[in-house]
């Protein structure tokens, strides 16, 4: 792991980097061990069906949604409401000029 980099939390905010969901956004809804994680969206992929990934395909992106992490913490679930009002939230923070451009 790089130096100074912390590991993964329930809700924060990753990229897929390698799959089906390549360059899709995803919530950290379990950490199973310090090499995999189970991941949501609350659309394609439910937290009742959580993905489990390898944290060498997700780049960890610096944000933690504190409504999941709350629920997760408190209840031990989250709705995938939840989930896709903190993709949604983290997808308008990023303004226009973080979205990729076309050829």
């Amino acid at each position: 792991m790089d130096k100074g980099r912390i590991g993964p939390v329930p809700g924060q905010i990753v990229q897929v980097l390698r799959g089906r969901d390549h360059g899709r956004h995803a919530v950290i809804v379990e950490v199973l061990d310090d090499r995999y994680v189970k991941i949501a969206d609350g659309d394609r992929r439910s937290y009742d069906q959580a993905k489990r990934k390898n944290l060498l395909h997700l780049q960890l992106l610096n944000e933690v949604s504190p409504e999941v992490a709350e629920s997760l913490r408190e209840t031990g679930r989250v709705t995938n409401g939840k989930l896709r009002h903190a993709l949604a939230r983290y997808q308008n923070n990023r303004g226009p000029d973080a979205q990729p451009k076309g050829e």
